[in-house]
């Protein structure tokens, strides 16, 4: 779902800053009622003519940033072949973090690093005519 454009916003603000109502103003500008109530709301209380930032903001770091020193560690040589619930638990036990497995994923996946499943593991056979993966890629 695409925000708003910032002239449709403000075309809208105009209006009811002449005296329309918010909701004439919003079925004006194709607008929900209750869009047209918020943004009517947010001008008159705060003075809020734009809208609020989406997504990550810049400097905003992720949950994990913090941590990664320690991440990075648990799938050293000798630990290859941990899970991502593995993860999770020794971020809890060790750290005092919780995180989704899904979370951590994303953690490695922006360094780069995919947990692959292997014969050395014994975690799933290779495929008829292929060979084994390396585990951690």
């Amino acid at each position: 779902m695409r925000s708003y454009s910032h002239d449709l916003r403000v075309r809208f603000l105009d209006a009811v800053a002449a005296g329309a109502s918010a909701r004439a103003a919003g079925r004006r500008f194709a607008l929900s009622p209750s869009t047209a109530i918020r943004w009517a709301r947010a001008w008159r209380e705060r003075g809020e003519r734009n809208a609020k930032p989406r997504g990550r903001q810049p400097g905003q770091g992720a949950k994990l940033a913090g941590h990664a020193a320690f991440l990075l560690g648990l799938i050293e040589e000798e630990q290859r072949d941990i899970t991502l619930r593995e993860v999770a638990g020794r971020l809890v036990g060790e750290r005092g973090m919780t995180a989704a497995p899904s979370t951590i994923w994303r953690f490695y996946a922006q360094r780069g690093i995919t947990f692959k499943k292997d014969r050395a593991c014994r975690r799933a056979a290779a495929r008829a005519g292929r060979g084994a993966t390396s585990g951690l890629v």
